[in-house]
């Protein structure tokens, strides 16, 4: 994933970027399932935070809300949903460091963060740049760091696999064939020697698992 202007964004249509917020909400259990993240995260007063693609940042403020006395920070490719998270975020009383980047490495040094966080990101991504967004997240974790991420995997029944359909009709099929196959899953395990899913989700398009993995010395990347 170096330099990636060819990006997916939120609904694959800029046009219907303005409406990611109600469409998640309408299709799935978002607060449900980010809830769940976010708890799984044992997070501290003064820990450091990245939501890894955080889109119109609802897992951040959700995030920020519960933990106020954390540090947050966002980041993501798109420069129309970054700005539809600004304005959500000058309505709040809250403080998230929200940054563009373009794709390539992440604009922050090694050994940066105490927890990275991900929803519905890495579907858009191929296995590839899956890879490679997962060798960056490592890079910015502190030693012992965790990487919590909630997405797209293999359908919990057939079901589940009709409704995902609709998702891989509007962000393709290349990337999205990663994660029903449990390639995501794997690709996490490969890039961090501790790596697990938690728990799942049945929505309306898909079955969204969790999955947290934590930074060693031991991983050979």
């Amino acid at each position: 994933m170096t330099e990636n202007k060819n990006y997916i964004p939120a609904l694959k249509y800029d046009w219907l970027t303005k409406v990611y917020d109600p469409v998640l909400q309408f299709t799935m259990p978002e607060r449900k399932f980010k809830s769940a993240l976010i708890r799984q995260m044992e997070i501290k007063p003064n820990d450091r935070i990245l939501d890894f693609g955080c889109g119109s940042l609802t897992l951040s403020i959700m995030a920020a809300q519960r933990h106020p006395h954390a540090q947050f920070f966002g980041v993501d490719i798109d420069a129309k949903i970054i700005s539809i998270a600004r304005e959500k975020l000058s309505k709040l009383s809250l403080s998230i460091d929200v940054q563009q980047y373009d794709g390539s490495k992440l604009p922050y040094p090694d050994n940066s963060f105490d927890y990275v966080m991900s929803s519905l990101v890495f579907h858009h991504l191929t296995l590839r740049q899956k890879y490679f967004a997962l060798e960056e997240i490592r890079r910015v974790l502190k030693p012992s760091g965790e990487f919590h991420i909630a997405d797209f995997g293999k359908p919990a029944d057939a079901f589940q696999r009709i409704g995902f359909y609709s998702v891989q009709l509007l962000d393709g099929f290349e990337t999205t064939n990663d994660n029903i196959q449990n390639l995501l899953s794997q690709a996490m395990k490969e890039t961090f020697s501790e790596a697990e899913e938690t728990t799942h989700f049945k929505t309306m398009v898909g079955t969204v698992r969790l999955i947290k993995a934590r930074k060693t010395n031991s991983t050979i990347l």
